[in-house]
């Protein structure tokens, strides 16, 4: 699989495609992400994405935009879920005791060759075997 310059996390999506006044300044850095950089993803994101954004968490988006960005991220690099993939994502959990899904996407954004992690629910600066977590928001709370 290409290497890609970062994996964005769910969360990252949702508010790139939010249009909640509150959420206007994490918006517009998400928005700058996905615009701005070569990243990847997986099927898992793809899921909760259109999950969160129609469920009863539903973040104020149209499914109109909601296809949209589903289309958009159809064609970038993505990884599925394989037994490798789930095995990997277990060891990660054990190894750095965090749960199951976030030890999935680590796993899946080191299988695309990411150094970077933009994701608001995993620790800010930490390292997993040199995937690097950079929360966007960090200063906009």
């Amino acid at each position: 699989m290409p290497a890609v310059e970062a994996f964005l996390d769910t969360n990252i999506l949702l508010y790139a495609a939010s249009n909640t006044p509150a959420e206007r300044s994490f918006a517009k850095q998400a928005l700058e992400l996905v615009i701005g950089m070569h990243f990847g993803t997986s099927i898992q994101v793809i899921q909760e994405f259109h999950v969160n954004a129609t469920g009863k968490l539903k973040k104020n988006i149209s499914h109109d935009k909601i296809a949209v960005i589903v289309d958009l991220l159809a064609v970038r690099p993505m990884v599925i879920m394989t037994l490798s993939l789930f095995r990997r994502a277990v060891r990660i959990s054990e190894r750095f005791q965090i749960g199951y899904w976030d030890a999935a996407i680590v796993a899946a954004a080191q299988e695309l060759g990411a150094t970077t992690l933009y994701s608001e629910d995993l620790n800010h600066g930490q390292d997993y075997e040199g995937l690097k977590v950079i929360n966007p928001f960090h200063g906009l709370r």
